[in-house]
């Protein structure tokens, strides 16, 4: 959990940026980042050094979505619970997480990064199947994790949540 508090300190999301970051909006919209940058790298085979310009859009977005969308009007949606959920996680150490959570969560959340290294061999390689199937594994596992998101969020009191 310590990577994913240093990347939380890095951007420093306040109160309001966690709330537009949970706009449903948002989520959804962040979720194909990484097949489009996989895709840009790849796309190197294509159009050569002109595969930077997507890839710096991309990344600029990765920065800008969290704050480009209002808050969401309710807590209904899917994504937009995930978002709480994911804060409520990150907040364990001043409100700990029922046990059954803590448990799945320490396999789940790192479970998308197994992804990473056979994605940037893929990538680096030129091996498209590998590169789709990484991508894949990736995303699947981070909406996975999304969904315990959306668990924990909503088996936390109402009066303990963000």
């Amino acid at each position: 959990m310590r990577i994913y508090q240093r990347i939380e300190a890095l951007f420093a999301p306040s109160a309001d940026v966690w709330e537009r970051h949970s706009n449903p909006l948002s989520g959804w919209t962040r979720v194909p980042i990484l097949p489009l940058l996989a895709l840009a790298i790849y796309a190197r085979l294509w159009i050569g050094w002109w595969c930077l310009l997507p890839i710096a859009l991309l990344v600029l977005w990765a920065f800008v979505n969290p704050r480009a969308f209002p808050p969401p009007k309710d807590r209904s949606a899917w994504m937009t619970r995930a978002g709480h959920g994911e804060r409520i996680w990150l907040n364990q150490k001043t409100n700990p997480i029922p046990a059954h959570h803590a448990k799945a969560l320490k396999v789940l959340a790192p479970l998308p990064l197994l992804g990473i290294p056979t994605l940037i061999w893929g990538l680096y390689s030129l091996d498209a199947a590998l590169s789709a199937v990484s991508v894949s594994f990736v995303v699947i596992t981070k909406m996975w994790f999304l969904d315990r998101m959306v668990w924990l969020y909503e088996e936390t009191p109402e009066d303990a949540r963000p």
